[in-house]
């Protein structure tokens, strides 16, 4: 008996098959590209990455050893949506949280509710990147489409109805709208009202981990697939990547090493607004029913990305030739002791507690016997110290942390693992299975479809723990003072380059 875990993201769709123990029996994965149809406009073309997803999950089924997939469930990426017809027609593409079409509304809704108000109905500040701008754009430049469309899905909800599944959302995708009342766990009346949009064109929410219907017969028969299965409803991409690493209760967090490094605590009760604004946090519903979490992240994972094909291209474009990753290899590399340099990692928007868009980054303290390891490493300790500033003040939050379980790419990596233990002073665990996504869709859909009494249960089966890191008392003391020069560095370095980027920045003529 297995289960397929489904994880749409961004840039790519992967699917898994798991069995009832945890054994990842086949994975599959494919790219695709966003579209820029405008500068400032990113989207994708819904069709083709739909066809891209039903590849993922024919490959995986058919690698699976004839082990019968028993339930499914989605994990996907936050705020883009798909409008579609209740007969599943595709009517358009999908915006990305980057695209800045509706960015124009801001200023209006800002003017008409305090920041305050919107946390304590949605848990979240207004901002870009959700989907609340977007479709207010659609209505007043596509009124057609808007008019046409019975619902705008989020990927997750859009590949279960695909499949076979209700009109309806998880809890905690629903939150990345700007439009979803946390406490009662619906709509929010007064959000629509100020946003000037419909209800009916929103599906109706549901918790995660719930039955939402089956697969249906067309899809069985093209995907592979047992006709009639369940389809359990999932949750945004970070909740379930949560529930992969086990990370279900209070005190624990899920640390994500990808593109972004990701901490993602847990927490039962609801901050005050006023301590979670000033600290730039949000709350969201977690994949566990009656928990929340918050996201502490920034592109910590882009960086590394960018010194390997900076300082390393033509090494990494041959090993990609012969199937391997250079990563193992730069990690190799990184000095023993904390890196001399002092590095400001604002090389694009940070993460909380300040999203700072208008600072570049900083490489000090390069001299002609600097290596290129030391760079990586002062690199991946500025990430680290950014994220410690928002760790520190989470107890004044209520929130805390005293594990952490890693997971994704980076999380390969003993040495930025342990770097990442010593700097924030708390251990971390690894697991056997690296894509917690896949495997925390499949617990879903294992617990929802009737396989265990409760998500704990599906986590005791499933999750597999490999790898302790306990902080280095030396490192540790180490890391401590120089966290305190880095943030005498970082205040002075972000001034500085705020007046070089102002300054260089071209001027806008005629508006």
């Amino acid at each position: 008996m297995s289960f397929l875990g489904i994880d749409a993201g961004t840039s790519g769709c992967k699917a898994a098959v798991f069995s009832e123990t945890g054994e990842q029996l086949s994975l599959a994965y494919v790219e695709y590209d966003y579209r820029r149809p405008q500068p400032g406009q990113a989207e994708l073309d819904a069709p083709v990455v739909w066809a891209q997803v039903k590849y993922t999950i024919r490959q995986a089924v058919a690698s699976a050893g004839g082990d019968p997939v028993r339930g499914l469930c989605v994990s996907s990426m936050g705020e883009a949506v798909v409008p579609v017809t209740a007969n599943r027609e595709i009517l358009g593409p999908s915006l990305l949280n980057f695209d800045a079409r509706g960015d124009e509304y801001l200023p209006d809704l800002g003017s008409r509710m305090t920041a305050e108000r919107l946390y304590t109905i949605n848990g979240n500040t207004l901002g870009s990147p959700y989907t609340l701008t977007k479709l207010i754009w659609l209505k007043h430049h596509q009124p057609d489409l808007y008019r046409r469309t019975d619902a705008f899905l989020h990927w997750g909800a859009f590949v279960s109805f695909m499949l076979g599944a209700d009109l309806c959302v998880d809890y905690s995708l629903a939150n990345r709208t700007l439009l979803f009342d946390l406490s009662k766990g619906d709509w929010s009346d007064e959000l629509l009202d100020w946003a000037g949009l419909d209800r009916e064109k929103l599906p109706a929410t549901v918790p995660s981990g719930q039955v939402i219907g089956a697969v249906s017969r067309a899809s069985a028969e093209a995907l592979g697939l047992p006709v009639g299965i369940p389809i359990i409803s999932g949750g945004h991409d970070q909740c379930c990547n949560a529930v992969g690493c086990g990370v279900l209760e209070p005190g624990s967090a899920m640390y994500g090493m990808g593109s972004f490094l990701c901490a993602v605590p847990v927490f039962s009760q609801r901050p005050d607004p006023q301590v979670m604004i000033a600290r730039g946090l949000n709350t969201e519903h977690h994949a566990v029913p009656g928990k929340f979490v918050s996201f502490i992240y920034n592109q910590g994972g882009v960086l590394v990305k960018w010194f390997r094909d900076t300082y390393a291209r033509s090494e990494a474009l041959h090993a990609a030739a012969s199937g391997q990753s250079l990563y193992p290899v730069l990690f190799g590399e990184l000095p023993e002791e904390p890196s001399a340099l002092f590095v400001l990692p604002h090389f694009t928007i940070t993460g909380p507690p300040r999203f700072i868009n208008d600072s570049s980054g900083v490489i000090a303290g390069l001299k002609l016997e600097t290596t290129r390891g030391e760079i990586l490493k002062g690199i991946v300790e500025a990430a680290t110290f950014y994220l410690r500033e928002c760790f520190e003040g989470l107890p004044g939050a209520g929130i805390a942390i005293h594990a952490c379980t890693a997971a994704g790419g980076g999380s390969q990596s003993d040495a930025w693992v342990q770097l990442s233990a010593d700097i924030l002073g708390i251990p971390f665990v690894r697991l056997q299975v690296h894509e917690a996504g896949t495997l925390g869709a499949a617990i879903l859909a294992a617990t929802g479809a009737g396989q265990f009494s409760s998500l704990q249960a599906g986590v005791d089966a499933m999750v597999h723990r490999k790898d302790h890191f306990e902080p280095n008392p030396a490192k540790q003391r180490l890391y401590d003072e120089r966290f305190d020069r880095y943030r005498a560095f970082a205040v002075v370095m972000e001034k500085t380059m705020r007046e070089i980027s102002s300054s260089v920045r071209p001027k806008v003529i005629g508006g």
